[in-house]
């Protein structure tokens, strides 16, 4: 058997041995314009430099050159304890390597409690706004593995550079102005760290199948006070890419445990279909997630690809239309040979 692929085993059973760890956490659904607009249900659809994200081996299934410009917001934000993640990031992605630097913002707006001095009674109390927010950069080489024919693992290294910053909003902010005032936040120590996504895809005909295991090694900030939790995925795929007509793709995902985000827990299952019209020159998607625990949040998605020229892409999405916890968008530049 060739060393490559011994070490590629032994890194997809590291991965599947190790122990989860939930605690507050970025999204998933996060960073791509295909992606979000089908929902999040991508894991087993990754076919462009956005597998970084979604899934490292999907790049032996992608295009010989994909680059991708993409920058996506989604808040949490109806009542406290509110959330928002913003990510904007560049891609690039051909099928044995990839690159990636991603810019990643994280913002938690809670209740807390200030307390006038001054006055020397807790009847005096006034209740404002905490904020807590993480801002990093994700520095990313993908490499990627056949192991059969059909069948792909393939890895992102990371360095991660991250800041907690904290402090309070404005007294009379609602939850979306606090959000909006965390990235006013002062202070906090740049710490940086090395981690590790993993993914796995099999093709068979017009079937996909993939696995996603976002932050293996959770890197922590702050002494804990802010964690990237390991992240489970999986998700299968229908597509007639291989046969006439317009190119469809059926696709669902499920988060295969839980993980826990501003406002709760999260574990979703999402579902997303993609067609390809005029040629590929026009791509539109349309997907919805559930969220199985906490407060069952829920949202429905739409997004579109307009060529440009051959090869160049204008993409965006928008989330929305089912829970008021689940709203987003996003907008993105795309080549692809």
């Amino acid at each position: 058997m060739p060393i490559r692929t011994i070490i590629w085993t032994a890194v997809v059973c590291i991965a599947v041995a190790a122990a989860p760890s939930p605690v507050h956490a970025q999204v998933v659904e996060s960073f791509g314009d295909r992606a979000l607009g089908m929902g999040g249900a991508f894991v087993a659809v990754a076919s462009d430099s956005s597998a970084t994200w979604w899934n490292p081996a999907a790049l032996a299934d992608g295009p010989f050159f994909d680059l991708s410009i993409s920058t996506a917001r989604i808040k949490r934000d109806s009542d406290l304890p509110a959330g928002g993640d913003r990510v904007s990031g560049f891609a690039l992605g051909t099928p044995v390597i990839g690159a990636s630097l991603y810019r990643l913002v994280v913002t938690e707006a809670t209740r807390a409690v200030s307390i006038d001095r001054e006055a020397g009674i807790r009847q005096d109390e006034q209740a404002t706004t905490g904020l807590r927010s993480w801002s990093g950069s994700s520095f990313g080489a993908t490499i990627v593995q056949t192991l059969l024919e059909g069948t792909h693992v393939g890895a992102t290294l990371k360095y991660v550079r991250g800041t907690v910053r904290s402090g309070l909003a404005n007294p009379a902010a609602g939850p979306e102005e606090a959000l909006d005032q965390a990235g006013d936040l002062e202070g906090g120590e740049v710490e940086g760290t090395f981690d590790l996504d993993i993914g796995a895809l099999a093709v068979a005909g017009p079937m996909r199948f993939g696995l996603l295991v976002r932050n293996v090694l959770t890197p922590s900030f702050a002494d804990g006070a802010f964690t990237l939790p390991r992240q489970w995925r999986i998700g299968v795929a229908l597509s007639t890419e291989q046969v006439d007509g317009p190119p469809l793709t059926v696709s669902f995902d499920a988060d295969v445990q839980t993980y826990i985000v501003t406002g709760g827990s999260r574990r979703m299952i999402a579902v997303g279909a993609e067609q390809w019209l005029l040629g590929k020159r026009l791509g539109v998607r349309g997907g919805a997630r559930f969220n199985q625990v906490g407060q069952g949040e829920r949202a429905l998605t739409a997004g579109a690809s307009v060529a440009l020229r051959e090869g160049s892409y204008f993409e965006a999405h928008y989330v929305g239309g089912g829970s008021p916890e689940e709203r987003g968008w996003g907008t993105g530049v795309r080549m692809s040979f």
